[in-house]
This record gives structure tokens, sequence and C-alpha cells, in this order.
């Protein structure tokens, strides 16, 4: 709603895009909300991001899906959209391909751990190979003197009230995670 999500995907698009032969898209799913209730949360206008569809899922080999966190799991923006992968589910299109998470909370409470892991249920009625980061971004994931979203399951920021926007070293995780997932999608598209 405020950017958030947009600048750490753009970031994991780059990371992605950075492997040799990889080719990263970046959608957004539809918005839910009526204007009036938009206008109410000072939302800023939506990006010239295409629209996803769910069937157009079915053309990708691996995802990174990210979205902001309503006390405590993915907003219904998303949840909607993935509620709508009825027939991917059914003839299981997009079983067997890797998918990341990442995300978006107001605090450090706010669900960077509950987030991603109440998403996961999402892969795996898919069948999608949950690919989490764990501690490959290295000393990054240890720091200490700086607020930094994001954990073992993906990358995150912390948006407070709207107005803090990723830190370098959350945008270095996000790149880190796109090239990672992108690496291992790109091993298992040529094992297969």
């Amino acid at each position: 709603m405020y950017g958030h999500v947009e600048k750490l995907a753009e970031e994991i698009k780059k990371g992605a895009a950075s492997v040799e032969g990889v080719e990263a898209k970046l959608w957004q799913v539809p918005e839910t909300l009526p204007e009036e209730a938009l206008g109410k949360m000072s939302a800023p206008p939506k990006s010239d991001v295409p629209i996803i569809t769910p069937n157009e899922l079915a053309d990708a080999d691996g995802f990174v899906f990210g979205f902001p966190t309503r006390f405590g799991m993915m907003a219904a923006q998303f949840k909607a959209f993935l509620d709508a992968t009825g027939g991917l589910w059914r003839t299981q299109q997009l079983a067997g391909k890797p998918a990341g998470i990442f995300y978006s909370t107001g605090s450090q409470g706010g669900g960077q751990e509950t987030t991603p892991l109440t998403a996961i249920t999402q892969l795996v009625h898919h069948g999608m190979i949950f690919v989490p980061i764990g501690y490959t971004f290295g000393a990054g994931m240890f720091e200490m003197e700086k607020v930094k979203g994001g954990s073992p399951y993906g990358a995150g920021t912390f948006a407070g009230d709207g107005s803090r926007q990723p830190s370098e070293l959350e945008l270095e995780q996000a790149f880190h995670q796109g090239k990672y997932i992108a690496a291992i999608t790109k091993k298992l598209k040529g094992a297969a």
C-alpha cells in the first residue's frame, strides 16, 4: 500500500536478474480495498507495475512472493489473490516450483516470522518448494546495532507508520534473496 514491499521487490528482481540466463518479472496483485478506504488511509496512488492474474503464475519457473503484514499474516489482498488459484491447485501447475517469501511489517513484533510462517501453507497446498534464505546472507543476519527486518524465512523491512523506508541493509538482503532463489530455480530447471 505504501511502497515498502515494492522497494524490496525491485531489489529482489535485480538480484534474480544478476544470475546469468534468468529473466525476472515484477507483478502486483489486484487491490481489493475501495478507493474511499484507500483515501482515508492516505495511500498513495498505485505504481504502474502490471497486475498479475492467477493463471500467469503457471508460466513462471519460480517465485518470490512479497506482501505487507496485517495482524501477523499476509494482507487480505494477497490472500484473495492466492484464493483465486484454485484452478492451478486442482491441476497442480505450480507443484515442484521453488518459492520464497518476503514481507513488510509495522513493527518488530508485527509479524517478521509469523507472516512467512503462516504464508507457507499456501505454498504447501500447491506443492511448491519453499526456499528460505536461512542464514546465507551472512553477517547481515546478525546485525544488532541497526534496525533491520527480515529473518531466515526471507527479506523484510519495518514500515513503522509508513514513513520509514527500507534501509540499505534490508535492500541488500532483498538483493541477496533474489539472487539466491534465482540460482536455485535455475539449478532445478536445468536438472529437469
